[in-house]
């Protein structure tokens, strides 16, 4: 049941995101593009203000971080010295009676999902039995039922790891056996073998067959970063430790795409690459998981919806990983990843290209490779992290239902909505009076159209924080009334009060302030 009802959650808010602008599906005149999407007016608008929360947070907060924005298309080499050219790879299988392919990968850590589900479901019934004397951690000690899920969970666990450490396909496959793990379409248990298969678009670059490169379509921004580290360590005069942040697309052939905007072939990411002394990596990485917790938190949607997760399998380069998830309506999933990389990138590129990348340490008076700290996080899952975390459909005290996006009001595509009263009398006009006072800070937007209360609910559906209406008291006294988004509530402001009420609500520096 809950499953059903978390599937019919992110059904709505799929509804809700093209009926109100925010995500529509790409070429849908021709029928759509399989994990493809457009983002719409008021979707380009909350994305481009997640980028400047985050890019604002690197650049602004941090005197030792600069940005640059890297190519898409880049010498084939350099993904040979990453590594993807051998190894970015999924490990896939398929269901024969519905054919349909999934990660092996996924198929188990849902399964372990399901005993965590198990484990919180008993403590939630045992804390409503008990009231306020229950001890949560007691319980998951103590309670038999909630022991054996626990050496459930951590049996399965432990095989997954090792499978996925060893690079074992076939002992995945035996997992999803032994486990019964079913399709989810034909509820059957017949699998194929579990294969590998590389992510990486490629192309051709070049006017003639002869005389065409074999290209990539990038499958992450990090390298741009580090291929370009002397190139902004010399001519920033940059210090270590010191980072390089980039906003950018990024393509991944994604086979078992799902999940809306969770998993696409084209996406963006928001990657930091943070350059420190070797030895001192995981105090930084430490330090920066903090960091960016703190970020996400910030927004206000509630601090119980995150977590972190160690990674089971480190990447061949990686000494520490761990994700920062989100409770998604699909359960919690990944936002941003944690790494320390050591110095395997710029070692690498150093390798391949033949050229020395160093930084010479003046406190040391001695040439080193750093190492990096990487901080990587997807704008798309974190639009959609936002998205479902406001979405609500409120039950009002008439017995009528509204739905309204809690955006966070920094983030929320358009902070005013000025509507007069009636389309008469002068109010229009005293309206765009105030659109054009405000304009030049905030995206704002007016309406004449419909009655006041269905212009009110349009406004909620797309998450605008403040409705000022116009009306003929405003004539007479230069008062409007102004109401609040989440609460309804309104109250009566002069109109040259507008201006500091909606900026106390709504400006990045009090964001960003949370943050320092």
């Amino acid at each position: 049941m809950a499953q059903v009802k978390q599937e019919e959650t992110l059904k709505k808010i799929v509804s809700h995101a093209k009926e109100y602008g925010f995500v529509f599906p790409s070429s849908e005149i021709y029928d759509g593009l399989g994990a493809v999407y457009d983002y719409g007016q008021n979707g380009v608008e909350l994305k481009n203000n997640i980028k400047r929360y985050w890019w604002s947070a690197m650049t602004l907060l941090h005197e030792n971080i600069v940005g640059i924005d890297s190519a898409i298309f880049m010498h084939p080499t350099i993904w040979k010295a990453s590594g993807h050219v051998d190894a970015f790879n999924d490990p896939l299988i398929d269901n024969r009676d519905s054919k349909k392919r999934y990660r092996a990968d996924v198929l188990i850590e849902d399964e372990i999902a399901k005993f965590d589900d198990k484990i919180e479901k008993e403590v939630a019934k045992a804390a409503k039995r008990f009231g306020e004397s229950f001890d949560a951690d007691l319980y998951r000690t103590t309670n038999p039922r909630v022991l054996e899920h626990v050496a459930k969970r951590d049996e399965l666990h432990n095989r997954y790891k090792t499978a996925m450490e060893a690079n074992d396909l076939a002992e995945l496959k035996q997992i999803i056996l032994d486990y019964g793990i079913v399709c989810p379409i034909s509820g059957t248990k017949n699998w194929t073998d579990v294969r590998q298969f590389n992510l990486m678009f490629k192309t051709e670059m070049g006017s003639t067959a002869d005389g065409s490169m074999t290209v990539y379509l990038r499958p992450e921004t990090a390298q741009g970063i580090f291929v370009n580290f002397l190139n902004v360590q010399k001519t920033g005069r940059m210090r270590i430790p010191f980072g390089i942040a980039q906003i950018g697309k990024a393509f991944r052939n994604e086979i078992v795409a799902r999940q809306f905007i969770f998993r696409m072939r084209e996406f963006e990411q928001m990657e930091m690459q943070f350059f420190v002394r070797p030895g001192e990596e995981l105090e930084w990485f430490s330090k920066w998981k903090e960091t960016r917790l703190k970020w996400h938190k910030a927004l206000g949607m509630g601090d119980e919806k995150y977590r972190f997760h160690d990674h089971d399998k480190l990447a061949h380069y990686a000494n520490a990983a761990t994700d920062i998830e989100f409770r998604m309506p699909f359960g919690f999933k990944e936002v941003e990843g944690i790494h320390s990389r050591t110095d395997f990138d710029l070692s690498q590129h150093e390798k391949y290209s033949g050229k020395k990348i160093q930084y010479f340490d003046p406190e040391l008076n001695k040439s080193y490779t750093p190492y990096v700290i990487e901080t990587s996080i997807g704008v798309d899952r974190m639009f959609l992290s936002i998205l479902c975390s406001s979405y609500e459909e409120e039950l009002l005290e008439n017995g009528e239902t509204r739905v309204v996006l809690h955006l966070p009001k920094a983030l929320a595509p358009v902070k005013a909505c000025v509507m007069p009263l009636v389309r008469k009398d002068g109010l229009p006009e005293k309206a765009r009076e105030i659109m054009n006072m405000l304009k030049f800070d905030y995206a704002c937007c007016y309406d004449e159209k419909d009655s006041i209360g269905k212009r009110y609910r349009r406004q909620d559906a797309i998450g605008t924080p403040f409705c000022i209406t116009v009306d003929h008291q405003t004539l007479e006294d230069g008062t409007v009334t102004i109401r609040h988004r989440d609460t309804m509530e309104q109250e009566r402001v002069a109109i040259d009060q507008l201006p500091q009420l909606i900026n106390s609500e709504v400006s990045f520096n009090a964001l960003l302030k949370k943050l320092v």
